[in-house]
Order: C-alpha cells, then sequence, then structure tokens
C-alpha cells in the first residue's frame, strides 16, 4: 500500500472513531440529532454526516459540536480525562497528541486528555494556498495565537491585507473575524496555534469530568477565487 492510500486510510478510520464517540455522547445525554443541531447551530445533515464518519469538520463546527454537547472539545477525542484544577501542571512529550485530520490542515490536538482548559493549543501542518480548497472564512469565538515554527505562512483576514509570516513571527487577532492560514512556500508550513474561548461549562454523563443553520459567514462563499469543496479547517 502506497504512502497516500494509507495516509487515506488512517484519516477515514480517525474520522469513523469521532463520529462514533460523539454519537456515544450524544445518546448518553439522551439527544436526537435535531436536538444536538438546533443547539449547536449546524444542519440536521451535518451532524448525522459527522457520526457517519463522512464529514471531517472544520475548527469552528468543531468547537459548536462541543458547545451544543455541553462538553470540552478534548472528550470528541477521548474517553478519559482529567479537569485542569488550579494550580495544576501537565507536560506533553514528543508524539504525545490526537491528530485531527481534515482536508485542508492536519492538526495535533495538544493534551486531549485534559479537560475544561481555557486554552486549546496545536500544532498544525499547513500546504501552499493553491493546493487547498477553501470555501468560507472560519470564524469562532475567542481568541487566536498562531506562531510559525517551520517555513513561511499567509495568514488571511477577513475585511484586511493578508498578513504573511516568517519562521520565529506571531499574529495575536480575535478569531470571530474570519481566517484562513496556508503556508507561503512551495512546500509545506508547521505552526503552533492557541485557541481560547471555546471551553463548555458542563460535561456528558460518565465522561470522567462529572458531565445547517448560520455560521460566521455564507456557507458558500468563496474565499480567494478558490471553488466549491467543503471548507475543512
Amino acid at each position: 500500500m502506497g504512502e497516500t492510500a494509507r495516509t487515506a486510510d488512517g484519516s477515514a478510520s480517525r474520522r469513523i472513531r469521532m463520529g462514533e464517540r460523539l454519537r456515544k455522547i450524544r445518546r448518553d445525554l439522551g439527544l436526537t440529532l435535531a436536538e444536538v443541531a438546533e443547539r449547536s447551530g449546524l444542519a440536521i445533515s451535518t451532524v448525522s454526516k459527522i457520526e457517519r464518519g463522512v464529514m471531517a469538520v472544520t475548527y469552528d463546527r468543531f468547537s459548536q459540536l462541543a458547545e451544543g454537547l455541553g462538553v470540552d472539545m478534548g472528550e470528541l477525542f477521548s474517553e478519559r480525562g482529567d479537569r485542569f484544577r488550579p494550580g495544576g501542571v501537565a507536560v506533553a512529550r514528543t508524539g504525545e497528541f490526537r491528530l485531527h485530520e481534515t482536508e485542508n490542515y492536519v492538526y495535533e490536538m495538544l493534551f486531549p486528555e485534559l479537560w475544561r482548559k481555557a486554552m486549546t493549543p496545536m500544532m498544525g501542518t499547513l500546504r501552499p494556498f493553491e493546493t487547498m480548497r477553501f470555501e468560507r472564512f472560519v470564524s469562532h469565538p475567542g481568541e487566536e495565537f498562531l506562531f510559525v515554527v517551520e517555513g513561511r505562512v499567509t495568514v488571511r483576514l477577513e475585511d484586511m491585507e493578508p498578513v504573511v509570516l516568517e519562521r520565529g513571527e506571531s499574529i495575536y487577532f480575535d478569531s470571530r473575524r474570519g481566517h484562513l492560514y496556508a503556508s507561503a512556500g512551495d512546500g509545506d508550513a508547521r505552526i503552533l496555534v492557541v485557541c481560547s474561548g471555546v471551553a463548555a461549562p458542563v460535561s456528558a454523563p460518565g465522561s470522567g469530568n462529572g458531565a445547517e443553520a448560520p455560521s460566521s459567514g455564507p456557507e458558500d462563499e468563496p474565499v480567494g477565487g478558490q471553488a466549491s469543496a467543503p471548507m475543512d479547517q
């Protein structure tokens, strides 16, 4: 089996596991697909596709799902976790993360078993903009920090000129402003991203922690002249 086939198989398996986890949380809460859709602001068909493992969601919709279910985002990746408490300390060693792949991005979700964090830290791999397929800007509550670890990165912000960051440079912004990332070079770029403001107040029963509707912009708004496949950040 070639590298591309192995990568595709692994991505599909992760989507299926994520969908199964989402379905279990929903059923433990006694919620229907329609109720989750209403609470999260997503279409019933979108929630259904995610549960069936046929759709890899963008970060903003991912956080909407967690908020609608009343769980921490980490609970969608891990069945067991501990709440981060005052005075707590956690260390992530090399390779300790949960992979979340979408059409455009590969996220390494750090500290997935540490729930109720004030921030969501992730490593990411970006391809050149020309090879990515965007349909809309991503937007979600909170604030966002991006640091370029390797390569060069173009950050496209809604109603602003693109910002190009070199290795070692960073940007901090209100993540309610529509945004997209891409490598500014011919090869991949590596980034560290930290998002705040997406933690949920309660948790699903038995989770170990005590617990298409309007989005940020038009569903089919093209970005930078790119066409039509569903955008996944």
